[in-house]
């Protein structure tokens, strides 16, 4: 995120829980939609969710509550069949709105609260 100058956290420690800001499906380092629509760019906000909480000592399995925001709900289902995919029996609770102007023009985005758990030595 810092690379591309952008005003905000790509994610904020606090304690042991990590507050991720909103992941759209762009590729990585760019600015730039994945094509292909909701499907793909859920698929591709997840990745990005993963890889910023991978980056910060967590992970998906370690998500406690996700906020999906749309650009219309009637995409739900499409991007629910991705989602569900990425979090297999541990599923975190989750919120999902419809709203009108998504950053750079998305079709979904994704902010998570996750746990970031020490490992032991």
């Amino acid at each position: 995120m810092a690379a591309l100058n952008l005003p905000f956290s790509e994610a904020v420690r606090v304690g042991e829980m990590l507050y991720l800001s909103g992941q759209i499906g762009v590729l990585p380092g760019t600015t730039e939609l994945v094509p292909g629509g909701i499907t793909e760019e859920t698929r591709q906000t997840l990745e990005n969710v993963r890889a910023v909480l991978e980056r910060h000592g967590s992970g998906l399995d370690r998500v406690v509550k996700c906020t999906i925001f749309l650009a219309d709900i009637g995409e739900w289902p499409r991007m629910n069949e991705v989602y569900v995919t990425f979090f297999g029996d541990k599923k975190p609770a989750r919120s999902a709105v419809a709203g009108s102007g998504l950053a750079l023009g998305a079709r979904v985005e994704i902010d998570c609260i996750a746990v970031i758990v020490e490992s032991e030595s």
